[in-house]
């Protein structure tokens, strides 16, 4: 696996569509922040997005949050899915409803492939959901070997993308 630096910036994903789902990405939000090893930098604001792939199911709200962090890229994705499991996310649908979907799509300019985490995140790129929140917090952003979050958006379009009025706190006193 490549080095990582001691501290450094990662762009992680969120999405859900089941339930409260602003109540779940402020809890997410909330969950990362008191991660010991991931400092919650920025958040970006929460977007309604038409679902992609997968069976018929509601719109999904998305954010981007961009954290420092000294955990290794496995050990971040370990936190992800704890926090995925702690609200609820049952993986039996590739693509389906979801109370919590927390994604990994870049940790510093990192290129690498293993059996549970690619990165960046092999579709990010393509994903509006993702390029559009992404963009509001990280205009600069870049998807490591694929562009700039700008260029990529520019390139996919918004559509299915819609900004809400929901707002993410980056670091909340309220628990999970």
């Amino acid at each position: 696996m490549p080095a990582v630096p001691e501290v450094c910036r990662a762009a992680l994903a969120l999405g859900s569509n089941i339930g409260d789902s602003a109540g779940t990405l402020q809890g997410a939000v909330d969950a990362l922040h008191a991660t010991p090893g991931i400092e919650v930098v920025a958040v970006s604001a929460v977007f309604e997005t038409d679902p992609v792939g997968g069976p018929d199911q509601d719109v999904f709200l998305n954010a981007v949050v961009m954290v420092d962090t000294s955990l290794e890229p496995i050990e971040l994705l370990d936190a992800a899915q704890s926090i995925e499991l702690d609200f609820g996310r049952v993986r039996d649908v590739r693509w389906g409803p979801r109370t919590l979907d927390i994604d990994v799509l870049a940790v510093a300019d990192l290129v690498m492939e293993h059996e549970r985490l690619e990165l960046p995140h092999p579709r990010a790129h393509e994903r509006a959901f993702v390029l559009v929140p992404w963009a509001d917090v990280d205009p600069a952003g870049v998807v490591p070997g694929r562009g700039t979050v700008a260029d990529l958006l520019a390139s996919v379009g918004d559509a299915g993308v819609r900004r809400t009025a929901h707002a993410l706190a980056a670091t909340s006193d309220v628990t999970p």
